[in-house]
């Protein structure tokens, strides 16, 4: 399958969570360039002894070469030599990571922008094609490791495992895993929701600030991430909280220990959840100047699931899981009628056919929506 991703001119990062299919990206579009695996255990003991030996390698490689460097958070230490191959020899580089966390640990500064950064997500709508089904893809999610198994539940299980295991224990990532432990399934029930970090931390019986490490650790391993609240109102004395959202809906629900069919209670989530995924992804592939966020209730403004800006314009999208469009689906994106800068109103639900209401909401089929993302006309 085709991939969205475009890689840059330039040397560059490319982070994302275990099993978005980062090698199998860069072998496919780096095909017969030297590839480094860090992986390896037998490389990465090697380097980790002596980091001088892989600029001896990179060395012996041409002159404006491309090399590929994987799992490169497991040895900061390489990105010295990495630093002097670009300076001396103008090799360029694709790096490969799982995790910025080590990398920020160890005082690393990406190479002082000689190097742009790139993520990869779990597959898209776009990407899949006609092998795309929105139920699949809920129940699931599109981890290119899951959507390739023939047992996705088993393989789901297997993969929130090896996260903990490889990502967390070996890393060392936090003091104490069992804690560590009984915050995830907290935190996938907030897949979608303004996450209280209180809360969040009288649920699981650890402090506060342990619970901004944990969230902290979710976002550096690229498995969650925090959607801020646009502040309609500038002037308004306390902050919303952010919105936490997973990465993968099958990563949640397996957190959750659900499986079988998506029931109705967690469809509004799992729903809302993948197009947050889906318009952050095609923003980060088409190198977009949109600001994500979402709008909290406040005074007459009632919360709308999205708000994308692009300078002074802005445009809301709701989204719903019910078919049926009614005046309570529409409230909330009607009380911003007179909000500024506002460019369009969007709702998002399982309708067959698009819509516009009499007073300009589209309401479009949430499916053809995400196939086909197209920000060219959003903001005119």
């Amino acid at each position: 399958m085709q991939r969205l991703l475009r890689a840059p001119g330039q040397s560059f990062f490319l982070f994302g969570a275990r099993g978005t299919g980062k090698s199998t990206w860069a072998r496919s579009a780096y095909a017969g360039s030297p590839y480094f695996d860090l992986l390896d255990q037998e490389a990465f003991v090697e380097y980790q002894r002596d980091p001088g030996r892989f600029g001896r390698q990179l060395a012996a490689i041409a002159p404006e070469t491309t090399i590929v460097v994987d799992e490169i958070q497991r040895i900061p230490e390489l990105l010295n030599e990495v630093h002097r191959a670009i300076e001396g020899r103008r090799q360029k580089f694709v790096l490969l990571g799982s995790s910025s966390r080590k990398l920020k640990r160890a005082g690393v500064n990406l190479l002082g922008g000689r190097a742009s950064v790139r993520a990869l997500f779990p597959l898209l709508p776009a990407e899949l094609a006609d092998r795309f089904d929105l139920e699949e893809a809920l129940r699931w999610g599109t981890l290119p490791i899951v959507w390739a198994s023939e047992d996705k539940d088993e393989t789901l299980a297997a993969y929130t495992t090896a996260y903990i295991s490889e990502e967390i224990r070996a890393e060392a990532l936090v003091r104490d895993l069992g804690s560590f432990l009984r915050f995830l399934p907290i935190a996938a029930l907030f897949h979608g929701q303004s996450i209280n970090v209180s809360a969040v931390a009288r649920d699981a019986g650890v402090a506060r600030m342990t619970v901004d490490g944990y969230l902290a650790v979710l976002e550096d391993t690229l498995l969650a991430w925090r959607l801020p609240a646009f502040e309609a109102r500038p002037r308004v004395r306390e902050r919303a909280h952010p919105k936490l959202y997973w990465i993968d809906a099958g990563v949640v629900r397996s957190l959750k220990g659900s499986r079988g069919p998506v029931v109705p209670e967690e469809r509004g989530s799992l729903l809302e959840g993948w197009v947050a995924n889906v318009l952050r992804a095609t923003i980060s592939y088409q190198a977009l100047s949109i600001d994500l966020m979402y709008l909290p209730s406040h005074g007459s403004l009632g919360e709308v699931d999205f708000i994308l800006r692009q300078g002074e314009r802005l445009v809301a999208i709701e989204v719903k899981a019910s078919p049926h469009v009614d005046s309570r689906a529409l409230k909330n994106l009607r009380s911003l009628c007179d909000l500024d800068g506002l460019a369009r109103r969007i709702l998002l639900a399982p309708v067959s056919r698009p819509e516009r209401t009499e007073d300009g909401i589209d309401v479009l089929p949430i499916e053809d929506f995400c196939r086909s993302l197209d920000f060219t006309k959003f903001f005119e």
